[in-house]
């Protein structure tokens, strides 16, 4: 059996395929020469090189065999001798080709069935090429699709031109699909992959309620309300904060609409997830107190260098705080950004008496003097025995019953006993190893040099070698989870930027950097930053601008 087709038929069939495919009519043609090509080696020898060219316009068929010039002639299907070139054109030269028309071909079964899968290859991947072209530049939209099928809890959706998936754990939970039912979901990855590109959707990622509150809310297409935050447990219960750009207008009421219509519509598409709505505010104090609704909040107290908040609440509204499972801290802590303590009244009024009785035993080993004396510092905020040894005399003196020649008896003991310690300290650090020149090193302390020496960190050269993280620690947050990592010198009272300061002098002492170079980085840095505010203005102006989607 042989199989032919006549010019009309070519190009009818790559403008079919074409169309079906939404690819570009050339890359058919193309794809059938590479066809034609390969069932023609098959006719005329593999080793052969052959080319075949289809006209767009007629459909004419043309094929070739191409011939190498050579000296001498070793693979007679794919090299001519000069001489015999020459006969056929007197201008041929070494390396040069000479082509030689071929006949028409009939295909067999094999060669047909073979040029079938060429074809079908090389459209598939125009195909995924053009996919991904398209979709590439829309991560962050939300699109619809139909369900194509479900495999092992992962959702195959068909977009039109396309297909996508939504994994299994970017489903929400308790979420079930069948073939053909319709699905609105987040395109949050698109790649390429060893069997082509593959487009990502997801319904639990934050930004897909972001995006269904911008269908829902004008304001915040518009870009009057913007969504500064949110924090999700899909499918059970979401916080989403937001601010307006607008004075006049109440973001909250805006989202929720009239009647609760706008949050409702996003509810129903989350399957009944709960949502939080809170307004914005750039005081840490206030955000927590809304996110942490409906519970109320005693106190608050930042640690901005830990990026730590505790908060006390009643006693009889712990439970209403930390949320079922710890949902209500764990989303208001996500939302924020920093981690949440939460105590009742009563634990922190125990912790204050805690504290206090240990600061009172501290003053009095110490210092050797009377219970009555160290509690009355303690009760006035002295927290250490550097705050007594080293304040003002006037602020001891200050105190009720306290006259000058007490407040200096007490800081001349203060100072006596942090001196006999900082001696032992200094005795501990020699026996480590640590060299004496670090103290050269502005801020250190035979205390925080002891714990160099238990790091291995011993001279000049090696504390140069740390980074601000090795010595301060550093947080990580995954999976909406806060992790705190310690550093060398997280007991001690010094931020990063003091330990980068350290550490930039141990390597000015090193020799390896100098302060020239100090300061064309900082130069560096300022330009750097004065760009950045600029841009800050123009994403400002950007988000004024109606026209502007907010995200």
């Amino acid at each position: 059996m042989a199989v032919s087709a006549n010019r009309l038929e070519l190009l009818q069939i790559a403008d079919a395929v074409a169309r079906e495919k939404s690819i570009d009519r050339m890359i058919v043609i193309e794809a059938m020469q590479d066809a034609i090509q390969k069932a023609a080696r098959s006719r005329y020898g593999a080793e052969t090189e052959i080319r075949a060219e289809i006209n767009p316009s007629t459909g004419e068929l043309r094929m070739w065999r191409l011939l190498e010039i050579v000296e001498t002639v070793e693979e007679y299907g794919r090299q001519i001798s000069l001489e015999e070139a020459q006969h056929r054109n007197s201008d041929a030269n070494l390396g040069d080709f000479i082509t030689e028309p071929l006949p028409p071909i009939e295909f067999g079964r094999i060669a047909a069935q073979s040029a079938k899968q060429v074809i079908v290859q090389k459209v598939r991947d125009a195909e995924r090429e053009r996919m991904y072209d398209e979709f590439k530049d829309r991560i962050g939209e939300i699109i619809n699709g139909t369900v194509k099928r479900v495999e092992y809890g992962n959702v195959i959706v068909d977009l039109g031109r396309g297909e996508a998936i939504i994994r299994r754990d970017e489903l929400i939970p308790r979420e079930t699909f069948r073939y053909g039912d319709r699905v609105r979901a987040y395109i949050h990855d698109v790649r390429q992959e060893q069997r082509g590109p593959q487009i990502f959707l997801s319904r639990t990622h934050p930004q897909f309620m972001a995006k269904l509150f911008m269908q829902e809310v004008p304001e915040i297409y518009d870009g009057i309300i913007n969504i500064r935050s949110i924090s999700r447990d899909p499918g059970s219960r979401a916080k989403i904060a937001v601010t307006s750009n607008d004075s006049s207008i109440d973001p909250v009421g805006a989202c929720v609409g009239m009647r609760g219509s706008r949050v409702q519509a996003v509810v129903n598409e989350l399957q009944g997830e709960k949502i939080d709505i809170i307004p914005w505010t750039e005081s840490l104090a206030d955000l927590v107190v809304s996110a942490l609704q409906p519970a109320e909040v005693v106190k608050v107290v930042l640690d901005e260098q830990a990026e730590r908040i505790e908060v006390v609440v009643p006693d009889e509204q712990l439970s209403l705080a930390i949320g079922r499972r710890g949902q209500n801290v764990r989303l208001a802590s996500q939302l924020i950004g920093w981690d949440i303590d939460i105590l009742t009244e009563q634990e922190e009024s125990e912790r204050r008496q805690k504290e206090f009785v240990e600061r009172s035993e501290l003053f009095m080993n110490a210092m050797n003097v009377d219970e009555m004396v160290a509690q009355l510092l303690a009760s006035e905020g002295f927290s250490s025995l550097e705050e007594v040894a080293y304040v003002e005399p006037v602020e001891i003196a200050s105190i009720e019953g306290f006259d000058d020649d007490t407040a200096a008896e007490i800081q001349a003991r203060a100072a006596e006993f942090l001196e006999q310690a900082e001696r032992e300290r200094d005795e501990e650090r020699k026996k480590l190893g640590v060299e004496d020149e670090l103290y050269d090193i502005p801020g250190l302390n035979a205390a925080m040099l002891v714990a160099l020496g238990k790091e291995e960190i011993k001279n000049i050269e090696d504390f140069a070698g740390c980074a601000a993280d090795d010595l301060v620690g550093w947080t990580e947050k995954k999976d909406g989870e806060v992790k705190r990592f310690e550093g060398t010198f997280t007991e001690f009272p010094v931020s990063r930027e003091e330990a980068e300061e350290m550490i930039m002098s141990a390597r000015l002492k090193a020799g390896w950097v100098t302060l020239d170079e100090i300061s064309d980085d900082e130069e560096v840095e300022e330009g750097a930053e004065f760009v950045e505010g600029d841009e800050g203005q123009d994403a400002e102006v950007a988000a004024e601008d109606p026209a502007s989607p907010a995200e």
